[in-house]
């Protein structure tokens, strides 16, 4: 899973949002929408479909899914 954060040129907020995707898998269709000079399409956990047209990105963090921990263990 990968927790995916795109800002968007001229855009003031940031989309954010997990994916079951890998991070890698996330790359790879980042790098194939920007080569082609066509719409970036990322679906989130819960089945949103995302749409960003690739000469309006302006980065991308991927980052992978931390488990979240209950209590106060190390």
């Amino acid at each position: 899973m990968a927790h995916i954060r795109i800002a968007v040129i001229n855009v003031n907020s940031e989309l954010s949002f997990e994916s079951s995707a890998t991070p890698k898998e996330v790359k790879t269709a980042i790098d194939k929408a920007i080569a082609a000079g066509t719409t970036l399409s990322l679906t989130d956990s819960k089945g949103r479909e995302y749409l960003v047209p690739a000469e309006k990105i302006g980065y991308v963090e991927i980052g992978e899914q931390l488990e979240r921990r209950v209590g106060f263990g190390k």
